[in-house]
């Protein structure tokens, strides 16, 4: 195993190229890399905290994901948006309920961030989705109808009528762009 302290000084060095390129051959070494990565997580610095989540992106373990999930509940608002892109890219199914509870958070980006990984996740993320879009913040419900829309799962096609005649334009203009997605109500017209 090679020495990865040069590489993490490099991580947390303050200089975003060093850092990117060391978060880069951290994600080649893959597992080997766990350990340093988790021993920086509990960092008071949330720039440590945020390139440490950065390099767990590009690891696809289970150990991983399950640290990317605690990033969802990190005191700093850009670790937890850089945890939640980085679940988009592991695309977990063990990471919906994390996923769900930072569709709530105050902060719209985080919102988006989350539901994009839940579009990831796809058809296994659709039962919580719809239990979201009926009972979820009115933040949450826009981005659960957007996500169930570009999901594209059948399951969803009762769910995304109903919403027609929501409050909400969006809400509205996302049900409507997910069943035209799924060719649901379109006529065709044979010329004669």
């Amino acid at each position: 195993m090679p020495n990865l302290q040069p590489l993490i000084s490099n991580l947390i060095s303050g200089d975003d190229e060093l850092a990117e390129a060391a978060a880069i051959e951290l994600v080649a070494l893959g597992s080997g890399a766990l350990p340093a990565l988790k021993e920086l997580l509990p960092s008071p610095d949330a720039d440590t905290r945020w390139w440490a989540t950065r390099a767990l992106a590009g690891i696809a373990e289970p150990e991983a994901v399950l640290l990317l999930r605690k990033g969802l509940r990190d005191s700093d608002l850009s670790v937890r948006q850089c945890a939640a892109l980085a679940l988009k890219e592991q695309a977990s199914a063990e990471a919906i309920p994390d996923l769900l509870a930072a569709m709530s958070d105050a902060d719209p980006m985080l919102r988006r961030l989350a539901a994009e990984a839940l579009v990831a996740v796809g058809s296994r993320a659709v039962p919580a989705l719809l239990e979201v879009m009926q009972n979820g913040l009115p933040a949450a419900r826009l981005e659960a109808v957007r996500a169930l829309a570009l999901v594209g799962d059948q399951a969803a096609i009762s769910a995304l009528f109903e919403a027609l005649d929501d409050d909400s334009i969006l809400v509205r203009h996302w049900a409507e762009e997910g069943l035209e997605r799924m060719g649901v109500g379109m006529t065709f017209f044979r010329p004669d």
